[in-house]
């Protein structure tokens, strides 16, 4: 099954982050890959997130996708390349047989480890969901014909912390989005279940999946970072109380998460895993969260 008859399907999607490594060397990849085989839907590839040069995301997604045998999602940011390249990239792409898209905003270079790089960011979001959307018509963003139209499931973020008029806002653009034919969002970490359930109340009538984001907290002072530096971020002070006793953090960070994906199971279409180097303990997340 691939990933949009999945989503199509209305069944619980299973996605995995996979982070690309810094050079050439996808031997560790493939090990993951092995370990996630039948028990997850999809593997998530960023690319160059957080502007850390790394391998990727096309490349990786290729190599997984062939050897194998693994569904992906191919990402692609706006902050990188101009018009005329993510057009060709969404077009090698797709002769590639990458069909499912993760377009996003992306990382400005200064933050990342080429600081004195230069930004592109020539479209934004909706305009890089605009050129994927013209590229199925079979036209480009100037209006010259295709030969040959790619077809994609086309996914983006979407902010599930929004609260107030900031979430009525973000209901305006989620709208927009699937205009542009946004098929799925992803949301960015949750840690709350009960903060992600008024989110998902107010935006279930558009009827497009929503797959949120359970990152493995890796230590308490990761916890309080998050608390401190991500925006729109609320762990519970119960969860980091829990981190804080645990003998065995993998462990802690694993029930913490399963307990999480069991609330959260309600309330959308799936969940994407991100390990931040912690792959290894997926597959007992998966049995703890019973998928």
């Amino acid at each position: 099954m691939t990933f949009k008859e999945r989503l199509d399907s209305g069944k619980f999607a299973v996605v995995v982050e996979l982070q690309p490594p810094k050079g050439s060397d996808v031997s560790e990849l493939y090990d993951y890959a092995e370990l996630f085989k039948g028990r997850v839907d999809a593997i998530n590839v960023p690319d160059l997130q957080n502007a850390i040069m790394r391998l990727g995301s096309l490349s990786v997604c290729t190599l997984l996708k062939a050897k194998k045998g693994m569904e992906v999602i191919y990402n692609l940011s706006c902050s990188d390349r101009n018009r005329l390249a993510l057009q060709s990239e969404l077009l090698n792409a797709s002769t590639l047989g990458l069909k499912n898209l993760f377009l996003v905003h992306g990382d400005q270079p200064s933050t990342g480890d080429h600081f004195e790089a230069k930004a592109v960011f020539d479209l934004d979001v909706m305009g890089l969901l605009g050129a994927a959307k013209r590229l199925q018509e079979g036209y480009d963003l100037a209006g010259n014909d295709l030969q040959g139209k790619p077809k994609f499931c086309v996914g983006t973020h979407i902010n599930a912390a929004a609260k107030g008029h900031v979430l009525d806002l973000e209901v305006m653009d989620m709208e927009k989005k699937i205009r542009m034919g946004v098929d799925f969002f992803f949301t960015h970490s949750i840690y709350d279940a009960s903060l992600f359930e008024a989110f998902a109340k107010k935006v279930a009538h558009f009827k497009v999946p929503i797959i949120a984001g359970i990152t493995l907290l890796k230590s308490v002072g990761m916890a309080r970072y998050v608390n401190k530096h991500v925006e729109g971020a609320s762990i519970p002070d119960s969860v980091i109380d829990r981190m804080m006793k645990a003998s065995d953090k993998q462990q802690a960070s694993v029930e913490i998460a399963g307990g999480l994906i069991k609330a959260l199971k309600p309330l959308c279409q799936g969940v994407q895993i991100i390990p931040i180097g912690w792959e290894k303990q997926v597959p007992a997340l998966l049995d703890y969260a019973g998928l």
